[in-house]
């Protein structure tokens, strides 16, 4: 099986905690996991080689220390001088201003989809505070997981401008549309607690004690997913998103062109005969 731990990231610990299981942790506890301009970069990098990594099955994504899952963005670092297009003086024009600040939000929404396109099911592990970017990461994720004591901001607002990398558009997405609550949190930047998250269907799991707890339950569960068949898990996954924006009839169409290559898998038959004898199955790699 691959290791990731001879690999040196600057921002991040990227670990194998058991076998097929990867851990992603933002590597930077002192500015609260906030993001600096390199970690985004490095996150990309990161997620488009788990994706097809065939001895992975299951990604866990969390933060270092015990304040923050992240912050979001590192405002203090943003502003730099030359740091993005909006202090940059290069174009006085406003439309070739704009061309430029364009071309950088794409590169930072791309960051974000990343995540969100991985073949691999994300387990997103919150603590402390997930504030602004903190939602835009966890809305990529297929399930998130959270401390009883956890505090959610969709914060953009509080700066001045509308969330631009992700949670206006998988927020609604991922708790079942543009609701009453998904406008009320995204237009006021309010704090919302682990309660209020659960009740409206932001996060799955709501877990009572220490982070280390946290870490624990997130394992249990990503050892447990990587036992299924990864061509059932990944093909389920890839189907789910698909439905988005579809009819019912689109996405029953796009499932029959999936798993009419799929069915064919020898994880059928292993599944199927394993169950019929009672025994656990082991899978190939994907």
């Amino acid at each position: 099986m691959a290791s990731y731990a001879s690999t040196t990231f600057k921002y991040y610990n990227v670990t194998n905690p058991a076998p097929y299981i990867v851990h992603v942790e933002i590597n930077r506890p002192k500015k609260l996991n906030a993001f600096s301009p390199p970690m985004w970069v490095e996150l990309k990098g990161i997620f488009e080689r788990l994706s097809t990594d065939p001895d992975v099955r299951c990604i866990l994504l969390s933060g270092a220390g015990d304040r923050a899952f992240t912050t979001g963005l590192d405002v203090e670092a943003a502003s730099a001088k030359d740091a993005t297009p909006i202090v940059a003086q290069d174009f006085v024009d406003p439309s070739r201003r704009a061309t430029q600040l364009r071309r950088y939000i794409l590169e930072l929404q791309e960051a974000i989809s990343v995540v969100a396109r991985c073949e691999k099911p994300v387990i997103a592990l919150l603590h402390g505070y997930a504030y602004g970017l903190g939602i835009d990461l966890s809305s990529a994720c297929d399930m998130r997981f959270c401390l009883a004591d956890t505090k959610f901001s969709v914060k953009e607002v509080d700066i001045g401008l509308a969330a631009d990398v992700g949670t206006l558009s998988r927020l609604p997405k991922v708790v079942g549309g543009v609701t009453s609550w998904v406008k009320e949190v995204c237009m006021s930047a309010r704090v919302f607690g682990a309660d209020e998250a659960k009740d409206n269907g932001f996060v799955s799991r709501v877990v009572s004690g220490s982070k280390a707890e946290l870490i624990q339950e997130g394992m249990q569960f990503a050892q447990y997913m990587a036992t299924k068949s990864p061509v059932g898990v990944q093909g389920t996954k890839n189907i789910l998103d698909a439905a988005w924006g579809r009819t019912v009839e689109d996405n029953l169409n796009y499932t029959a062109v999936w798993n009419a290559a799929m069915v064919q898998s020898s994880d059928v038959e292993r599944a199927i005969m394993s169950g019929l004898r009672k025994k656990t199955p082991t899978f190939e790699k994907l």
